[in-house]
């Protein structure tokens, strides 16, 4: 990296709107605007800048529409689908992150076995597994092998680990809302831009977080 023509080393090293920064002999400019979306995301497609294993990403879905440089808000996992947002603005990707938000992540889950009653209530109480922890917030079924999941955190990877606990194979996981953000009317590898109020709706639940 250089600023104004100097290589620069040191960690921390402060610029202004009024420097010259270049990366890669690419210049850098900071964000005009924010950008918030929601995208649906197809399965097969990876949560992450670049891949070393050539794998589709869900952020060329949306490259070609948008100049500003994006990142998904945490991550769902190669083998899912279903609502991830995306955005250039760091503050909001913390507000629907970070669990102090208590930002609720609705998902459809559908197995190969029937999924036994008892595994929910314990999911529902808390469960540790391998040394970590996971903790369901409430579950509905549709049939005896298909239900939806709300998690309040959602940790890596955490609905196949806990299914697979209790050897029931997971056929589809596909996440249908966060927050007040719901996927209807998204179809899949299409996306749809955030309104003011939406994007309100998380800072807000940010702040009563921080408060709680």
């Amino acid at each position: 990296m250089t600023v104004n023509g100097e290589i620069v080393t040191e960690l921390g090293t402060k610029v202004t709107a009024h420097d010259e920064v270049r990366v890669d002999g690419r210049r850098v400019q900071p964000e005009t605007r924010h950008v918030y979306i929601a995208l649906n995301k197809p399965r097969r497609y990876l949560c992450s800048s670049s891949d070393p294993q050539g794998r589709q990403l869900a952020i060329s879905l949306l490259q070609p529409h948008f100049s500003e440089r994006l990142f998904s808000v945490g991550r769902l996992d190669f083998l899912s689908s279903g609502l991830i947002l995306f955005t250039n603005d760091g503050e909001f990707a913390k507000s629907v992150s970070h669990p102090s938000g208590r930002i609720e992540k609705e998902y459809q889950v559908d197995t190969q076995q029937p999924i036994p009653e008892s595994l929910l209530d314990s999911y529902r109480q808390g469960i540790t597994i391998e040394g970590e922890r996971y903790q369901l917030k409430s579950y509905r079924y549709k049939t005896p092998r298909s239900v939806r999941l709300t998690l309040l955190e959602g940790k890596n990877r955490e609905i196949r680990r806990v299914f697979a606990h209790w050897h029931i194979g997971v056929r589809k996981i596909h996440r249908i809302r966060v927050g007040v953000i719901k996927i209807q009317g998204i179809p899949s590898g299409q996306y749809r831009p955030l309104t003011q109020k939406e994007v309100q709706w998380f800072t807000h639940a940010a702040q009563r977080g921080e408060q709680s």
